[in-house]
């Protein structure tokens, strides 16, 4: 189940390397997972991602507002995990539950492998959930055409944890504003990238960015660890975000 490096330019960081781990990539339909791992787990979760879209394709067969709604909802008492933590996400943040869907995904394909790979990183599509024994440097694709240049050092202590990207202007995501990127720190994949969304939707434009990160900050009590923002030429950071130059 091991592919080539996805060929998109946006993904370039996705030639690096993590030590002595095995990489790969899964493409499902829509879902274009990128992998480290101690072993090449690319068979086993390539099913348990059939497994996790094909819930999401039942529930929103009788609900088909869960696909397309921009406002949160609440999820069934009975329904599947996935879809209860995409909701729990969007009504924390303000926004529909497929705003949270790749960082769930990520966060839950790892969560099922972490015994197979006690060092598991699961990027789906600029969101990535991640287990290490290792200290990391998170890398934050500001600058798109080029390789990547800032990073987030992160202990291994301070594992597991997520961090997820939204973008007016880089890959296909919805969004309402002029953020070129929003990436949010979490121990909780799915809250970072709902809030992702939705600091990129109030990020109108520089001017705003001072209130963006305000509102990262009245989030923290909700599980945000930490938010960079760029818009404009500017760039904001607050929280568990202390910058490297890679």
């Amino acid at each position: 189940m091991s592919l080539p490096v996805h060929l998109s330019p946006f993904r370039t960081y996705r030639a690096s390397r993590h030590d002595q781990l095995v990489s790969f990539q899964l493409v499902i339909e829509e879902t274009d997972l990128w992998v480290a791992a101690r072993e090449d787990l690319g068979q086993p979760m390539a099913d348990h991602v059939r497994f996790l879209r094909g819930q999401i394709k039942s529930y929103a067969a009788i609900h088909p507002q869960f696909l397309t709604s921009l406002e949160p909802l609440e999820a069934e008492a009975r329904a599947p995990e996935i879809i209860r933590r995409m909701c729990r996400a969007g009504q924390k943040t303000g926004v529909g539950p497929m705003a949270a869907v790749a960082g769930t995904m990520a966060q839950m394909l790892a969560e099922r492998f972490r015994d197979a790979s006690a060092d598991l990183i699961v990027e789906n599509g600029g969101d990535t959930y991640l287990f290490s024994t290792k200290d990391r440097h998170i890398g934050i694709l500001n600058m798109p055409d080029q390789a990547v240049r800032l990073c987030v050092p992160v202990a291994a202590s301070e594992f597991p944890c997520s961090f997820c990207a939204s973008s007016a202007t880089i890959g296909h995501s919805l969004s309402f504003g002029k953020a070129d990127l929003v990436v949010v720190r979490a121990g909780d994949a799915s809250l970072a990238d709902a809030a992702a969304t939705a600091l990129a939707n109030a990020l109108t434009g520089a001017e705003a960015m001072d209130a963006v990160l305000a509102k990262a900050q009245g989030w923290e009590a909700l599980g945000l660890e930490g938010v960079f923002t760029q818009c404009e030429g500017k760039i904001g950071v607050w929280g568990k975000m202390q910058l490297a130059v890679i």
